[in-house]
């Protein structure tokens, strides 16, 4: 299977596809408010007549570029291209200001690139271990994982639990417009046969993501935003010494491991594996007073992390078919077009693809290398494109990938509307990523959930040890995410009652 995978990758026409999508993400990723998800939504219906191998690999291509661009305008700009390079910005324009913006550059892609392989490589290691793993998850297991998933992800989903909450019940209840699950009811259908599928994963993220992008941007359109680029950036090979290089390596494999292990978690993503990992970088370096001055250890711990959590979240979704965030969402959406199912079987169904897989990510992470380090002046001018050129483009896209979803109309009108109340959640500062989480596992919970009923006279659930590991972990979950929010919030109020005291 290895090699089969590594020959569909090898193809020409493969090859191509994997740089044309590396370059494509890298572009959406240095360009602020353009994401890897951005960049996938707009290209997975060019995938659809594609063989599996290509289709995927381009698809993968267009992750790990978008994720690395980000870099880009994080150290030029002072704005992070995607959330997953928001701690590059700390260290990464103060270099830029002192002159050492090649020096930057340089060592975010070079250390983006080690991130990305050892994020791979431990994929490559644990997806097996956790696909046997789960082949003992029957009905019981797999209800437990969902509640755990959605715990997770409402735990994390800032200061307000409740709204986070709200979000991930709201995405729940979209999920059930449609037939049931088990004996094919109609429900919320309101007599229209579009509904009799419910609504597509796709149409729903793209109305999250770029419907609701394009109303930000035109609610801010009129006021003046001046940006100042740095057409300065030159790189002489990587932009620093061997030796510098060698002494960033123990950070770089923490860091990376970190990514992983943050990537692993549902719903959390590189926004938080990247500060986290900067957090535990400072915290243990022999000179924290210099983080955020403009040295090289904040720039590897945030890039090295935040490509890979790129491998950890991949983990969850290969093994369980379980996405991590909003960009893994996708891909699981990818798999699912070119017929190849995520979760414990998919070695025995999908072997070629899998190794197919990994080998597109080794291929793509050394072309995003390349491609940076030489391409560096052009992406830079990319970032000069206005928004009220590139954002109408986008909606045109979004709009023909939401048709091409179902050959349905109908499904435009829904992306509007998702857009729509994306755009109001934001505004009420409700998150949207419990609502992909809520919408993607709800069908999973309820489905498991209505199977456990049925069998719970029969199989009682004191048998399923790994149900109650999982329940046991939820509430703890829970109880210290709860606790936690409570400090949060009084420290919060003390802060602001010591404010006005001083005023």
């Amino acid at each position: 299977m290895l090699l089969e995978g590594l020959s569909a990758v090898l193809q020409p026409m493969t090859i191509i596809l994997i740089a044309f999508g590396t370059a494509i993400g890298i572009i959406f990723g240095s360009i602020p408010g353009l994401t890897a998800t951005m960049a996938i939504v707009m290209f997975l219906p060019v995938t659809y007549s594609m063989e599996a191998s290509q289709g995927i690999s381009m698809l993968m291509s267009l992750y790990i570029g978008g994720i690395s661009g980000g870099l880009i305008s994080a150290i030029l700009l002072n704005i992070p291209g995607t959330p997953s390079s928001v701690a590059t910005c700390f260290d990464g324009k103060p270099m830029a200001d002192k002159g050492q913006a090649g020096k930057a550059l340089g060592t975010g892609v070079v250390f983006s690139f080690f991130g990305t392989i050892i994020g791979i490589a431990l994929l490559v290691a644990l997806t097996p271990l956790l696909c046997d793993f789960a082949l003992k998850f029957q009905a019981y297991e797999y209800c437990a994982l969902a509640m755990f998933s959605l715990s997770m992800v409402i735990a994390l989903t800032g200061k307000d639990m409740t709204k986070g909450l709200i979000s991930a019940v709201l995405g729940a209840l979209l999920a059930t417009a449609g037939l049931a699950p088990i004996d094919s009811k109609p429900r919320f259908t309101f007599g229209l046969y579009q509904m009799n599928n419910g609504f597509a994963l796709l149409v729903l993220l793209i109305g999250l993501f770029a419907i609701s992008e394009v109303m930000g941007y035109a609610e801010s359109v009129r006021r003046q935003q001046n940006f100042t680029v740095n057409n300065d950036a030159k790189i002489k090979g990587a932009g620093f010494t061997l030796a510098e290089g060698i002494k960033q390596i123990p950070n770089c494999i923490v860091s990376a491991i970190i990514g992983v292990a943050i990537g692993i978690l549902p719903g959390i993503g590189g926004g938080v594996s990247c500060m986290i990992s900067y957090t535990v970088s400072k915290n243990t370096s022999k000179h924290p007073e210099l983080y955020g001055t403009g040295i090289m250890d904040g720039v590897v711990a945030s890039e090295a992390a935040n490509n890979g959590t790129i491998g950890g979240a991949m983990i969850p979704l290969l093994a369980l078919g379980i996405p991590g965030d909003a960009v893994t969402a996708m891909l699981l959406g990818g798999l699912q077009v070119h017929n190849v199912a995520p979760g414990p079987l998919i070695y025995e169904k999908n072997g070629a693809v899998v190794y197919a897989i990994f080998c597109a990510m080794v291929v793509s992470a050394i072309f995003m290398m390349i491609f940076m380090l030489v391409g560096m002046r052009f992406f830079v001018s990319v970032l000069k494109v206005p928004k009220n050129f590139l954002l109408p483009i986008v909606i045109v896209l979004c709009g023909i990938g939401a048709i091409g979803n179902a050959n349905m109309l109908f499904d435009t009108y829904t992306m509007v509307a998702f857009g729509l109340m994306s755009y109001l959640m934001i505004k009420s500062k409700i998150p949207t990523v419990p609502m992909i989480l809520g919408f993607i596992l709800g069908p999973t919970f309820e489905t498991n959930l209505r199977r456990v009923s049925q069998l719970a006279s029969s199989d009682p659930f004191y048998h399923h040890p790994i149900f109650m590991v999982l329940m046991a972990a939820m509430v703890l979950v829970v109880i210290f995410s709860s606790r936690s929010n409570l400090k949060e919030a009084k420290r919060a109020e003390a802060a602001e009652a010591a404010a006005e005291g001083q005023q």
